[in-house]
């Protein structure tokens, strides 16, 4: 009873009696709500796009460049608090190049990175046939069990003989026995890749360029070091088939994922290339909003898988 007693006696606090500044800050907080729900999304979105760019910039060729260049504005601090006037007239002069700088150096990345972004279901509308998954696979498969090398690149939104300026023009339906003649090492069109576009064979004999990264395996062969180079420089899906192995190898956004089984290669094509939309059906506006939000997750987390399997 005496602590009831006690609780009851005890004033319950008033309003005159809470910090002005509380009151303050909870006048401030009713009044401009709208501005801090503004400023939340901008840190977030802000901080969402700054992890992209890095994740993405990170496995490029030019992320050592961003190290160098953080390292500069570490060093424009540094010596603004040492007041370097010389040095700080030097470093001033140096950014002034510093945009154009950027646009040639990553070029390549920013490309591929608007590529991604245009490819986005949001953006996208087109109605091409859809490449049969079955056929790649089975011409795969055929390819790896009489050890006869390919390589052959399946093309999304970035035009790969656009960027090769080589190649054969074949323009034929996707069939094993077509790839399959194809790369017959007696061939005259079985040195370089093959350029598939939706359902039909666009290129033959195209030269890839190579990867000049310095991080690969050095036991790599030029078709390997070819498709790492290729999907630097495009969003393609690049299928290798060792000639003195036989393995099977697939590589996309520069990362190799090397001695695959069939199985796992029809799995990762469904992933990147089927379609959940009806055939008969447009997909609307809201439809394609969804699969954009959910191909940026995919992009992120792709991003970061192929970090820790580097890492490991």
């Amino acid at each position: 009873m005496e602590g009831i007693q006690f609780i009851l006696a005890t004033e319950i606090p008033k309003v005159s009696d809470i910090p002005e500044w509380i009151n303050a800050l909870w006048t401030w907080v009713l009044t401009d709500w709208l501005w801090i729900l503004r400023a939340f999304v901008e840190i977030g979105a802000l901080a969402i796009v700054l992890f992209y760019i890095f994740t993405y910039l990170q496995r490029s060729r030019g992320w050592p460049v961003v190290l160098g260049f953080l390292l500069v504005i570490a060093g424009t601090f540094f010596i603004a608090i040492l007041k370097l006037e010389v040095l700080s007239w030097l470093l001033q002069q140096v950014f002034l190049f510093t945009t154009v700088a950027i646009l040639i150096i990553f070029q390549p990345e920013l490309r591929r990175l608007l590529a991604e972004l245009g490819n986005l279901p949001l953006f996208t509308t087109d109605g091409s046939s859809q490449l049969d998954i079955d056929v790649i696979v089975q011409a795969t498969d055929r390819l790896s069990r009489k050890k006869v090398g390919g390589i052959m690149a399946i093309e999304q939104s970035v035009d790969i003989h656009q960027e090769t300026q080589s190649g054969v023009l074949i323009d034929s339906v996707v069939t094993p026995e077509m790839l399959e003649s194809i790369f017959f090492p007696n061939s005259t069109l079985h040195d370089g890749g093959v350029v598939i576009h939706g359902d039909r064979i666009m290129h033959a004999s195209v030269i890839f360029p190579l990867t000049r990264r310095i991080d690969v395996n050095h036991t790599l062969g030029t078709r390997h070091r070819a498709a790492i180079g290729l999907s630097e420089e495009t969003d393609a899906i690049v299928i290798i088939v060792s000639e003195e192995t036989g393995d099977i190898s697939y590589c996309f956004d520069g990362t190799l994922h090397s001695r695959v089984s069939t199985a796992r290669l029809k799995e990762f094509l469904s992933e990147k290339l089927l379609t959940e939309s009806s055939p008969e059906e447009e997909p609307g506006a809201f439809a394609r909003l969804r699969a954009t939000l959910r191909d940026l997750a995919e992009i992120i987390n792709s991003r970061l898988r192929a970090k820790e399997e580097k890492g490991n």
